[in-house]
């Protein structure tokens, strides 16, 4: 028997689609003084995360040269931009906060890949301290074993991070994906300045051509699909678990994450027809992948469908804005036929509000975070008082309720 409480009955039970609506009950409520706190941890730590990028950026500029890397990052926005917009996509459903993005892919790109620097240098001094000497061994150690453990840790520490920062947008597997994918991009573009670099000035263009081939074409998604596994393992979580508790999830999303990273950078020592081993092993993870995140997104629609249920049946919705809401087909339409009245924007943010405020019931039915989900789902039934009165000019929508 579930434990949570029943749905608050709307002030009027009869409203029609976006006419009629109640005018709203005053302004939002102000934030509350800990909205204030996290606003200067989060100035913090973009500060920390700016200083660790210039480091980052600086060590560029030493290893591989000024010239050599500025042609370097613009070649390595090509993958950028690819899985930057794939990953939009497969947010478009409930869009995560853009400071949150922002701060998974600095840390990818920066802190994420300081920590790899320094354990790196860190191992070149205990090799000379300790007089081993570099063969296919150690090579085999350090491309297999250790760049796997303390990359993915560094970037899995990141999406920790922001499962516990942003609780209240962590929601989700697709959360966590989209946070590990944006985090492991990041990590990718750093990574892709200096391999490009590098080609450009030790190769030929031929061969410089083959590495952005390697890594700009054949694998722009490589370091996204291994963080992605944790996050998604966290996303779980985020439906489970409280903030300690994560800590454990977070070491079983990791376990993926090394195993694929590993898989990946040991097909240098045991593989001798790199491109077979591509179409043969990871072809098919990618499709893999492709179809969990298909399925995910539906699992997203089918959670928003069920928890808005619950608010129609208690008067919040009607039949036909549930179906607007939770459906890709009710929000096209929904959003067209808002366009031809100039309302498309309130429409969207409708749209918004009433999808966050199903997954902050989910929260409250996961009986995870309850107190902050009920503030956050009081804070949104007040916010779309405010974009019903937006709507309230555009006529009913023409057409029967929709699912």
């Amino acid at each position: 028997m579930t434990s949570y409480g029943p749905v608050s009955p709307a002030a009027s039970p009869t409203w029609q689609p976006f006419a009629g609506a109640p005018a709203p009950a005053g302004p939002p409520p102000p934030a509350p003084r800990r909205a204030d706190m996290a606003l200067v941890l989060a100035v913090i730590g973009f500060v920390v995360l700016g200083v660790i990028a210039l480091l980052v950026a600086a060590y560029l500029l030493v290893a591989v040269g000024p010239v050599a890397s500025a042609i370097a990052a613009v070649m390595a926005l090509v993958p950028l931009a690819v899985v930057v917009w794939v990953i939009r996509w497969i947010d478009r459903w409930e869009p995560e906060p853009r400071a949150a993005l922002l701060f998974a892919l600095l840390w990818g790109a920066a802190a994420s890949v300081g920590i790899a620097l320094v354990f790196s240098f860190i191992t070149q001094i205990v090799q000379a301290m300790s007089g081993v000497q570099q063969g296919l061994g150690t090579a085999f150690l350090s491309t297999v074993v250790q760049a796997p453990l303390v990359e993915e840790g560094a970037k899995g520490f990141g999406v920790l991070l922001l499962f516990w920062a942003f609780r209240r947008h962590f929601d989700g597997p697709v959360d966590g994906l989209v946070y590990g994918a944006t985090i492991g991009i990041g990590f990718a573009f750093t990574e892709n300045i200096q391999y490009f670099g590098l080609a450009l000035v030790d190769s030929s263009a031929g061969g410089v051509g083959e590495i952005f081939f390697l890594r700009g074409i054949l694998s722009p998604f490589a370091h996204v699909m291994f963080t992605a596994c944790t996050g998604i393992v966290l996303g779980y979580a985020s439906r489970r678990a409280g903030a300690g508790g994560a800590i454990g999830w977070f070491v079983v999303g990791l376990i993926p994450a090394i195993m694929l990273h590993a898989l990946w950078n040991g097909a240098a020592f045991f593989v001798s027809d790199f491109y077979l081993y591509y179409a043969v092993v990871q072809v098919p993870l990618f499709l893999t992948g492709i179809a969990f995140v298909l399925f995910l997104r539906r699992d997203e629609q089918r959670v928003t469908r069920t928890r808005l249920a619950e608010y129609a049946a208690a008067g919040w919705f009607t039949p036909l804005e549930v179906g607007l809401v939770s459906t890709p087909g009710g929000r096209a339409a929904g959003r067209a036929w808002a366009a031809r009245f100039g309302l498309e924007q309130a429409f969207t943010t409708f749209t918004r509000d009433a999808t966050r405020l199903a997954f902050a019931r989910q929260r409250v039915v996961s009986s995870r975070d309850r107190i902050g989900a009920q503030r956050a789902e009081a804070d949104l039934l007040d916010a779309l008082r405010h974009d019903r009165a937006a709507l309230a000019a555009m006529p009913p929508f023409p057409m029967a309720p929709i699912g």
